[in-house]
């Protein structure tokens, strides 16, 4: 049965979350956040790690109805799950979204999904104040997760090991020329992130690796502002179509394993050749 006291999302704070029970037995052990984690790669990375006997802390920003809809998926096969309503971008929502996966039990995983794809501009018409947004969710924001999952996670404070996975962009390869050098520019940074902090933590028992996704079927690539942008890139793919958001979950649910467990500091490209 799902634990008791996660009926309810939980908002930025953490008040009517009880700590819930289960008969599950070592599932109390395994705890994942995912943060965009309601919809498209991280839905389908929430859904997969709940296959995996992960619970798992959904985190989302705005779509609720969404984080909502894959908490109910998970329990209807007897997962745990917890939505959180968590901007990344802002230090006090990442230390409350923490808080909440603490309810769940001990920290096991960390998948930084987040990430906001601003409207195509060129490098010249950019101001200060859409750079500070996006790279406020695309690099601020996983900075501050890895930093409590840190204090969660590794032997250093006390934690029994774990992994982090940061979700990049083939972006951060092509550089986005013309259209989008502003969300390139973070994925790359992300990418140098993992690098740095997988050596940082190589000692404490955590790994830290990225999934680089190519062109794959979410709302950034088929939603409606997006203007059959799946159209014009699908040639530019040797497999000739999207990417499925599983087909971006399994490398990263393979990430988190001990399958991987002398993996780290590695990018897995998932982008159908391109």
């Amino acid at each position: 049965m799902a634990g008791a006291g996660l009926a309810e999302s939980c908002g930025s704070g953490l008040a009517g979350l009880a700590v819930p029970t289960s008969s599950q037995g070592n599932k109390m052990e395994k705890v994942v956040v995912v943060t965009g984690g309601g919809r498209g790669i991280g839905r389908a990375t929430s859904l997969l790690a709940a296959d995996r006997g992960y619970a798992v802390c959904i985190n989302y920003v705005s779509d609720e109805a969404s984080a909502n809809a894959v908490k109910a998926e998970i329990e209807a096969k007897d997962g745990r799950a917890i939505a959180v309503k968590a901007d990344v971008a802002r230090e006090e929502d990442v230390v409350e979204l923490f808080k909440a996966a603490d309810t769940l039990g001990p920290l096991r995983g960390l998948v930084n999904n987040a990430g906001m794809l601003p409207k195509f501009d060129r490098v010249e018409n950019q101001t200060r104040a859409k750079l500070e947004k996006i790279f406020g969710i695309n690099i601020f924001g996983p900075f501050l997760c890895a930093r409590e999952a840190i204090h969660r996670m590794s032997t250093k404070h006390g934690g029994t090991g774990g992994a982090i996975v940061n979700v990049s962009s083939v972006a951060a390869h092509f550089g986005g020329a013309g259209r989008t050098v502003d969300y390139a520019a973070t994925k790359a940074g992300l990418e140098i992130f993992t690098v740095g902090l997988a050596r940082e933590l190589a000692e404490e028992g955590i790994r830290v690796n990225t999934v680089r996704p190519g062109p794959t079927e979410t709302n950034m690539m088929v939603g409606p502002e997006q203007n059959n942008r799946a159209k014009d890139i699908i040639p530019q793919i040797p497999m000739k179509r999207l990417g499925l958001p599983r087909e971006i979950a399994n490398p990263i649910l393979w990430l988190l394993s001990d399958e991987a467990s002398y993996v780290t500091a590695t990018t897995i490209i998932a982008s159908g050749g391109r």
